[in-house]
């Protein structure tokens, strides 16, 4: 239609009055917003005026908001444009408008299909989505995506690559060519695993393909991704399913393997079978399985017994008499699975058989024996000597050994248990690694081996030492399991090459498992008298302990030097550091010990104390060391040393300095090797413990004069601890006096509250030659003569001229050392500066420094 300059419609084409019902007659003159329904938007201000409007406008109502008016009333969705036109008359519109209803519809239409589309794949476990390739936005992905990934929607729609960053990182570099071609063309089709946020991962199979626009530009990507991970369980299951039948098949020629049909008739037969009884297939095909058993078992009704059984719990096994084609006899060991299709129907059974005659005679013979022998020996050495002799009746050895494991070295110690040839000597014992030797490769890999040759490529040359002397040269080695350990192993060997054939190897693995319970039962049977007796000199000594009267409680004082030793045990408690207290008598040095155990990793094990000078040098060795039966005149029983019974624990060893020279050589090896051997004994025992050293001594000057060894003294000098005297912790005096009166009046059962300040202030003053210890036993005398509440000090002891002077007695080196050490704990470690040690000792600091070096003071000695 065309609108002139007024606005009004002068010409209208036969469209117009087909899609309005108005004649062309009662459209002209009228304006063109005649016949736009009244409450539709405004379309455009040249519908309403003359407007001087663009020379192109947009067209209006394309998304159905505008409505026509039909001469009938009825509306329905138009589409109008307008484009002006200038003539020397004025400004024209034409006006062109187009019905959108069948459009709507179809819009409508689409719009249902998606909704469904969408609930559609809402409900599917499949991951449905769809991509903008342009924009690489995904548009829509189905909530399973969710379960598959374990990650949210949300993500993917905000991070669209999120998908590909979730491949497993094996899967990767193998998808990021289909990835490409997939981000260019939208086809993809292709495996990989996705790994989920809590660590498992999930199979998938993704295929896609393109959607394209009308000039055939990939405009979209839909797509389906499946969780194929059960399907692939299930295909690697049957995979090892088959490999497992694989194995079977190539290994049938040991046994003899046979279908039967319900009724228990040969339907098959294979070579093992055949090589077994003799029957060849067409000779054995349609008989009956009683054909093989013995007439006695026939009679018993046992072939139909093995069957219905088979058929009511799915497999059964028995073992028995059969028979051969020649009428010989074997002892078989048959396995008969009953065969069912889906629906439970019997189809028949499955029958796998073995021939084990041989191992049957030897297991009666060797079990008998192996029985009597644990029956009648609790002694290792003798079981083992019977246990060779055993082996001996079905295997012919020329050698026989038994490697047992030492746990706490993890070596094998071999023991030779010659069944020949019994006037050779061998040692006592050897030992063997785990790993390199033959004995060692048995027992970690759990399985037999056999060599028919020594091996000296394979394993150390140097762990056949022991068989090479021996003239062995083939043997076998079985693992000896016990019933929750691994115990060692059994070899027997051979001075021929190829000496054992894989029968013979069968046979000792029959035998391995009786051999593992006699050893496991004698080693438990000796561990439980070692403890039996070890607890018993441990309750014994742990007596002894108990009736000595221990010294102190805790540690009493606030002094600085106190504290710096206090700082000292704490630093080195938790190690397991030798620690060497050095101090004069009666400073407290076994208390310190007790500490640095009561604060160390070894706290729930045994504090053992053995003092070096309160036992003779002739029984001090048996005392740290122990003794066997009759080791020398008078061990008329077995001793625990205290070095054993420290196992784990702590050892102190009081009075250092007083250690025989003999024994010093003894009790270096023990701490540097971790083993010793009692007296009389040469069985190496391992020990475990920790060393805590204390002495009054010098022992550096006695290292100088000959007196004590110096790699002893090196050795236990790992972290010396200088136990200050009471002297030099005046402070603390008051407080240990309040201690041992509160100490000893309980004891007494008196009650004292008071002690006098002016015998406080004396007994502060007092040197204490013999430090804590004389303290103690002066108040212990002095609540003695108590009567009252106030303790009564007896002062006049003090005055007398008997107690020495320490001081006296210092070298001139080692008064200057103590006074050097005084000012450093003055200055608090000062060297330099104007308050330093070096200016209150009138020196340069340069001539300080050179004098604590060559006095052997270290900044742990004054801090």
């Amino acid at each position: 239609m065309v609108t002139g300059p007024e606005g009004r419609i002068c010409q209208a084409n036969a469209q117009a009055e087909r899609l309005f019902g108005y004649a062309r007659s009662e459209l002209l003159g009228q304006p063109l917003q005649f016949l736009i329904v009244e409450d539709s938007p405004a379309i455009h201000p040249a519908l309403r005026e003359d407007a001087s409007a663009a020379p192109t406008m947009p067209p209006t109502g394309a998304q159905g908001n505008v409505l026509g008016r039909r001469k009938d009333g009825s509306s329905f969705p138009v589409e109008v444009q307008l484009a002006p036109l200038d003539f020397p008359a004025g400004r024209f519109l034409v006006a062109a408008i187009r019905d959108l209803s069948e459009s709507k519809q179809i819009d409508v239409a689409l719009r249902q299909s998606e909704s469904l589309l969408r609930q559609l794949t809402d409900y599917i476990d499949e991951v449905f989505f769809v991509m903008d390739m342009p924009s690489g936005k995904v548009l829509y992905v189905s909530p399973a995506y969710e379960t598959v990934w374990g990650r949210s929607c949300q993500s993917l729609y905000e991070s669209p690559m999120s998908w590909f960053e979730a491949i497993h990182p094996d899967d990767r570099k193998r998808l990021a060519p289909a990835v490409e071609k997939y981000l260019l063309d939208g086809e993809l089709k292709v495996e990989y695993r996705v790994l989920r946020p809590d660590g498992t991962f999930r199979w998938i199979f993704d295929r896609a393909f393109p959607v394209k626009g009308p000039s055939g530009e990939v405009q979209r990507a839909v797509g389906i991704a499946e969780d194929i991970t059960e399907s692939k369980q299930a295909k690697e299951a049957y995979r090892l399913s088959e490999e497992r039948f694989r194995l079977l098949v190539d290994s049938a020629r040991d046994y003899a393997i046979y279908m039967l049909d319900p009724g228990g008739f040969v339907g098959s037969w294979n070579a093992g079978a055949e090589r077994h009884t003799g029957f060849t297939a067409p000779e054995i095909i349609g008989k009956h399985l009683s054909c093989f058993y013995i007439p006695e078992d026939v009679t018993r009704g046992k072939p139909e017994q093995v069957l219905r059984a088979a058929a009511a719990q799915g497999q059964f096994e028995d073992q028995g008499w059969r028979i051969r084609k020649d009428g010989s006899r074997f002892w078989a060991n048959s396995i008969t699975s009953a065969i069912r299709d889906e629906s439970g129907q019997l189809l028949g059974f499955a029958r796998v058989s073995r021939d084990i005659t041989e191992h049957k005679k030897a297991e009666e013979a060797l079990l008998l024996e192996l029985s009597n022998a644990l029956l009648a020996n609790r002694n290792i050495h003798q079981l083992l000597a019977a246990i060779s002799a055993s082996v001996e009746q079905v295997v012919p050895h020329d050698y026989a050994t038994l490697a047992l494991l030492d746990p706490e070295t993890n070596l094998l110690r071999v023991q030779f248990l010659n069944a020949r040839n019994r006037e050779e000597s061998h040692p006592a014992e050897t030992t063997l690694p785990l790993e390199g030797s033959a004995s060692g490769h048995a027992l970690t890999t759990r399985e037999p081996l056999c060599l028919s040759r020594l091996d000296t490529e394979r394993f150390d040359a140097r762990t056949f030492r022991h068989l090479a002397v021996a003239g062995i040269k083939s043997g076998c080695w079985l693992p000896l399991i016990g019933r929750d350990r691994m115990l060692g192993t059994l070899m027997v060997g051979s001075r021929r090459e190829n000496a054992f054939a894989q029968k013979d190897c069968d046979m000792l693995e029959q035998v391995a498992g009786q051999v593992a319970l006699a050893v496991d039962n004698v080693l438990a049977f000796r561990q439980i008298a070692e403890l039996t007796d070890k607890l018993s000199h441990h309750k014994q000594y742990l007596e002894d302990e108990f009736d000595l009267e221990n010294s102190f409680e805790d540690v009493i004082g606030e002094s600085a030097g106190l504290k710096r030793v206090l700082k000292q045990i704490e630093t080195v408690a938790p190690t397991d550091a030798t620690v060497l207290i050095l101090g004069e008598t009666g400073t407290g040095k076994e208390l310190i010990a007790r500490a640095i155990h009561r604060l160390s990793s070894r706290s729930a094990q045994a504090f053992v104390r053995l003092s070096c000078a309160a036992i003779p040098a002739g029984l001090l060795e048996s005392e740290l060391f122990g003794h066997e039966k009759g080791a020398f005149t008078g061990a008329i029983a077995q001793k625990i040393g205290r070095l054993e019974l420290a196992h784990k624990g702590t050892l102190f060893l009081d009075e250092i300095g007083d250690l025989p020279l003999e024994l010093q050589p003894k009790i270096l090896r023990a701490l540097q090797e971790r083993e010793f051997e009692r007296i009389g004994s040469t069985r190496t025992i391992p020990v475990n413990f920790r060393l805590v050293a204390a002495t009054n001594r010098d022992l550096a000057r006695m290292v100088a004069a000959g007196q004590f060894r110096s790699d002893l003294y090196y050795r236990l000098r790992v972290f010396p601890i200088v136990a200050p005297p009471l002297r030099e912790r005046r402070e603390d005096i008051p407080l240990l006096v309040r201690y041992f009166v509160d100490k000893y009046s309980r004891r007494m059962d008196k009650h004292i509250d008071t002690i006098p300040p002016e015998a406080l202030q004396v007994l502060a003053r007092w040197d204490w030659p013999g430090n804590v210890r004389e303290l103690e036993n002066f108040i212990e005398r002095a609540v003695i003569l108590t009567t009252g509440s106030v303790l009564r000090v007896p002062l006049a002891e003090i005055d007398l001229p008997a107690c020495p002077e320490p001081a006296a007695n210092l070298s001139l080196e080692a008064a200057e050392r103590e006074h050097i050490l005084r000012v450093l704990r003055e200055t608090k470690g000062l060297i330099g500066g104007p308050k330093g040690a070096a200016v209150r000792l009138n020196m340069k600091r340069t001539t300080l420094n050179s004098k604590l070096k060559k006095l052997g003071i270290q900044r742990a000695d004054y801090i």
